[in-house]
């Protein structure tokens, strides 16, 4: 496949009076100036280059919308690509943001997700690093005071899709194997449930794991219920609310195991404030246990929150987990 690229939009052949018009969307039109003063769609072609092959096969997705309808995903809290995809479709405004004319296709959420599985991660953190640049460039990042937010995110998979480490069962092979060890000969599907149903369970990372997506484990969600889940934690300037570096981890990571890794990328993004001061707590509002010897916070400057703050960072954090 070869690189697409965004250019100039090319006005069709139509009187322009017969062409149906929308207002612009305020934000959209800002955000596009910004990303055109700052040359964005040739950096991110630059980025995409090495992904592509030179002539070979038909052009991609240019890099440039691709990225664009990441950010309409993100503005306006659309999880899915096939939502992204029809939300760009239905509206001329987003058209616009986007480059295309009223006949040009919108791409679809299959493109959408061949684009992504190609370009690694690496790329992303780039582009992510690139607007927070611009976003320092032009004054939004003050760097005095950050927060570190963590919350639990359940993955797609089912707790009964878990397999054992050591023997490589399914859920419903362990099942009937305890069955059989109760003195059952054939036990059937309808025994190991109910054999199922009325044990006590008692799952561990140390026994199960899911064969598909490793890094995810077996966590306890906020609603009480067990899951496969990851650990997703956000730094976030408290002065502008601009997120300075998204992490995931493991479901069962522990706070102090992951606040030093969280915050380092942070480090690197310095607004006009100079050297900064970091806060960490979680959106539940609680206060992380004072484990300093596990990562250090006095060595990296970390102050604990206070209560004045979390509230304000728990209402950035519920917007930042819509990325």
């Amino acid at each position: 496949m070869a690189l697409g690229r965004r250019g100039e939009r090319n006005e069709t052949m139509w009187v322009a009076t017969t062409l149906p018009r929308s207002p612009a969307i305020p934000i959209y039109t800002r955000v596009n100036a910004l990303l055109a003063e700052a040359d964005f769609d040739r950096f991110a072609e630059a980025e995409c280059v090495p992904h592509y092959a030179e002539t070979q096969g038909r052009p991609s997705i240019p890099p440039g919308i691709y990225f664009r309808m990441l950010l309409v995903g993100y503005f306006e809290g659309i999880d899915s690509q096939r939502g992204i995809a029809w939300r760009c479709s239905d509206s001329l405004a987003l058209r616009e943001f986007l480059g295309l004319n009223v006949a040009d296709r919108v791409p679809e959420h299959s493109s959408l997700t061949v684009t992504r599985q190609r370009l690694p991660l690496a790329v992303h953190e780039a582009v992510f690093a690139r607007i927070l640049q611009l976003a320092a460039t032009k004054g939004l990042l003050r760097g005095k005071t950050v927060a570190v937010d963590a919350t639990t995110l359940e993955a797609n998979a089912a707790m009964k899709s878990i397999v054992r480490h050591d023997t490589g069962e399914s859920w419903q092979q362990y099942i009937r194997r305890l069955a059989v060890d109760e003195g059952v000969v054939a036990p059937t599907e309808e025994y190991a449930r109910r054999l199922d149903r009325r044990r006590k369970k008692r799952v561990s990372n140390a026994a199960w794991q899911f064969s598909s997506d490793p890094e995810s484990r077996i966590t306890e969600l906020k609603d009480g219920g067990t899951h496969l889940a990851y650990k997703a934690e956000h730094v976030i300037d408290l002065d502008s609310e601009v997120i300075l570096a998204p992490q995931t981890y493991p479901g069962d990571a522990g706070d102090a195991a992951t606040l030093e890794s969280s915050v380092q990328p942070g480090r690197s993004v310095r607004g006009p404030g100079g050297g900064a001061r970091r806060r960490r707590g979680r959106g539940r509002g609680q206060r992380l246990s004072r484990d300093r010897d596990a990562c250090g916070p006095r060595r990296m400057g970390i102050a604990d929150v206070h209560s004045r703050a979390g509230v304000r960072m728990a209402a950035v954090a519920r917007r930042a987990r819509r990325l």
